[in-house]
């Protein structure tokens, strides 16, 4: 039995417009990214199922993406989907922090497990990462299991953050893209993923 799980990006905020550091603040859609999200709905582009079950990191940013897109949902919460933490980077420009040594050394270090003043390292991130894509995992191969007797494709739509979606694809397939970050979609946007036989099959942008 083939199956779908769906990642898509939060909406566009005001760190992504002042291209800030930004996670684990709490920070809103900018009214921008409210509009492009209702203008790609209006696209069609988004995976629609009335069996799909629904997931969030908890954060503003993909409760408020997850209504615009689908309505009012009863939805679960994996809190390990959240963005990484940036530690006392956050909500600062990159040209605030020029000539801070703490930024320098961590900016420059060839080393995942060095974490920003206060933050989280890149190690934990994807270690924090793994888990919580394996319970999103869990729970689809349970709806999947509900889902065994009726003509209809198990679909699971997770809304969370452009770094977490790159880290589970580069988790998947580690040798398609030399930079980690080459996976990450455009707000509003991401990846539908095939499961089959317990594994992912395949992968989609859109």
């Amino acid at each position: 039995m083939r199956s779908k799980i769906v990642l898509i990006r939060h909406g566009i905020t005001t760190g992504n417009v002042q291209r800030l550091y930004y996670g684990s603040t709490d920070v809103p859609l900018a009214e921008k990214g409210i509009k492009q999200l209702k203008e790609l709905a209006e696209q069609g582009i988004y995976p629609k199922s009335e069996t799909a079950e629904y997931y969030t990191s908890g954060m503003l940013r993909t409760e408020q993406t997850l209504e615009l897109l689908y309505g009012k949902q009863e939805h679960e919460v994996i809190e390990d989907l959240r963005e990484l933490d940036f530690g006392i980077f956050e909500m600062k420009h990159y040209q605030d922090l020029e000539g801070n040594p703490d930024y320098e050394r961590w900016i420059h270090a060839d080393d995942e497990s060095l974490p920003p003043p206060n933050g989280e390292s890149i190690m934990n991130f994807k270690n924090r990462i793994r888990r919580g894509f394996k319970e999103l995992v869990v729970k689809h191969e349970l709806l999947m299991l509900k889902l065994r007797n009726r003509d209809t494709e198990a679909m699971s739509i997770c809304i969370c953050h452009g770094g977490v979606i790159s880290g589970i694809l580069n988790e998947i397939w580690p040798d398609r893209y030399d930079y980690f970050y080459s996976w990450i979609p455009d707000p509003g946007h991401g990846y539908i993923l095939t499961m089959e036989d317990g594994r992912i099959i395949g992968d989609e942008r859109f």
